[in-house]
């Protein structure tokens, strides 16, 4: 299965940004669909996940309240909503897929990577 992220850019503290990721196709093999960034210098860090399914639905605690993860599932679409956005936001977004199972907030876990889109929050 193929993920093309796309929606990054730059904007200015307090903006929003809404990121895309594609699915090629809609399969077992990524019935959960995440989405991690990484700044420089630090590592892969988790942002939010879904399943396919309204079943389950997880926000990290940094972004809880600003961040709303969705799909739009006849275009085999996942969507991160990112609202007033900060400074700390700034880092390369990717969305990945996994199948159903434990620890769906851990980036070794999945099996599918989209390359990056670029986020800058920046005044």
């Amino acid at each position: 299965v193929q993920l093309q992220a796309s929606g990054g850019g730059l904007v200015q503290p307090g903006d929003s940004l809404r990121l895309s990721c594609t699915a090629s196709e809609r399969s077992a093999s990524v019935e959960v669909m995440g989405w991690f960034r990484q700044a420089p210098g630090k590592d892969r860090e988790f942002v939010a996940a879904r399943t396919w399914e309204d079943g389950w639905i997880y926000v990290a605690d940094s972004v809880r309240g600003r961040f709303t993860i969705s799909r739009d599932y006849a275009k085999n679409t996942v969507f991160l909503q990112m609202n007033n956005l900060k400074p700390d936001d700034t880092a390369l977004y990717y969305c990945a897929g996994r199948p159903v199972g434990p620890d769906s907030i851990s980036a070794a876990t999945y099996t599918s990577w989209g390359r990056g889109t670029q986020v800058t929050v920046s005044s």
